[in-house]
């Protein structure tokens, strides 16, 4: 105990100034290996500790502390000591251990789910985010674990909050991966289904070596929210996906290519069908939700075919081609669809017809204005990111010896072997 009071005491005369802390983040590695050894009495000592001043200690002191297994019992002291930490700690002291920052919040994560209270964990794993973040355009590995609470707790709103953020810098490829893959979950609970699609498109055309879960996944979902945003899938990934995705994604995801090519056919009693012998499958995918709203959608996507025929149709007409149970509920598809902006109609109440119409925006309203004024901004700012990037990359060791090898392989300064090559 007498090397842990001193190392107290280090701790409080180590943290004032930043060349302080620095050689305070020594003494503390060195420290490491006995804090873990002592790691069950440790816990009286963080009383002793400002977490706001001496951050970087108390931060060696709580991982040592939450190392070993926990109980429920103690869970849920810890979560309020860990969440204290997280809200008074010092960002420039904490990203000096990374690693064990990183360690403590997801221990923090796993005890309020021990707890079944993952509300508890949203504000304070934001609030770690945003410490660990070198910057806004910074993906760290706790973005995924603050998505997961949000999805448990139905925060859904509040993890659409990180999702706007333009993500350029990528700790490690998995979370990328876990961070699409649950953003898009958090946008599929908000109806967000464009942005959706963008985060799960991420995921399946991600660079990957082999074949991983959270792809497979990721495609199940993103066939069905293509269905449900464009009512149709397209039959092929990007040429930019990689070649292990291209090969075995479909042959995954078998029942849900199936789903997607019975809802091409249009024919609602057989999409029903389909999904009704599948419902054991996809219930254990947890896509049960999502492939209700397909069976859904196809009314949309057959109204939406009718405004490509007709200029004028009347209520029981809709009902009848979009196999519908009565003008009534023709009705309130039209005028849902209207409000959401899938359709431009108009309804006469006293004949029971509906007029489709062209689009009335006229592009020349302030808010068009400023709306296209900030996406060219948006752009001329991703084309600079883009220039940057291009830049660091050209210079890049590893970049250019493999392009180096790879010219290798075309090179023809070997002047006794052109003859052969050029039958000269």
């Amino acid at each position: 105990m007498n090397s842990v009071e001193g190392l107290l005491t280090q701790i409080r005369g180590l943290s004032s100034t930043a060349s302080d802390v620095l050689s305070l983040q020594n003494v503390l590695k060195q420290a490491d290996e006995s804090l873990h050894a002592e790691s069950t009495r440790l816990l009286p000592f963080l009383d002793q500790l400002d977490p706001s001043k001496h951050s970087l200690g108390y931060l060696y002191f709580l991982e040592a502390c939450t190392a070993g297994p926990v109980t429920t019992e103690s869970a849920s002291s810890f979560v309020l000591i860990i969440a204290r930490f997280i809200s008074s700690c010092v960002a420039e002291q904490i990203r000096l251990a990374p690693d064990k920052f990183i360690s403590v919040c997801k221990r923090f994560k796993d005890q309020v789910l021990l707890l079944e209270e993952p509300l508890r964990g949203v504000a304070p794993m934001l609030t770690a985010v945003r410490k660990l973040q070198s910057s806004t355009e910074h993906l760290t590995t706790l973005h995924p674990e603050f998505l997961l609470l949000c999805l448990l707790a139905k925060c859904y709103k509040t993890g659409l909050s990180i999702l706007e953020e333009d993500i350029f810098e990528v700790d490690q490829p998995r979370d990328l991966y876990l961070y699409c893959y649950y953003g898009g979950m958090i946008c599929i609970g908000q109806k967000c289904f464009r942005k959706a699609l963008e985060l799960l498109h991420n995921v399946v055309t991600a660079p990957m070596s082999t074949i991983n879960a959270i792809a497979v996944e990721a495609y199940k979902k993103y066939i069905l929210v293509s269905l449900i945003h464009h009512g149709q899938l397209s039959t092929s990934l990007p040429k930019y996906a990689s070649g292990v995705a291209q090969r075995n994604l479909k042959s995954l995801c078998l029942s849900y290519m199936e789903l997607a090519n019975s809802y091409n056919n249009g024919k609602i009693a057989d999409l029903e069908t389909y999904v009704q012998a599948n419902m054991e499958k996809f219930g254990s995918d947890n896509n049960l939700g999502l492939v209700k709203q397909v069976v859904s959608s196809i009314y949309k996507r057959n109204i939406q075919r009718l405004t490509q025929t007709y200029l004028t149709l009347s209520l029981q007409d809709i009902a009848n081609t979009v196999q519908l149970n009565s003008p009534k509920e023709a009705e309130m598809h039209v005028l849902q669809m209207i409000q959401d902006g899938e359709i431009y109609a108009t309804i006469n109440q006293k004949d029971g017809m509906v007029r489709f119409v062209e689009d009335p925006e006229l592009y020349k309203t302030c808010e068009m204005i400023e709306h296209i004024d900030l996406s060219i901004q948006r752009l001329m700012t991703l084309s600079n990111k883009l220039t940057v990037m291009d830049e660091l990359i050209s210079c890049d060791p590893l970049y250019l010896g493999k392009a180096g090898r790879e010219r290798q392989r075309f090179d023809f300064d070997d002047f006794d072997s052109v003859p052969q090559r050029f039958n000269i």
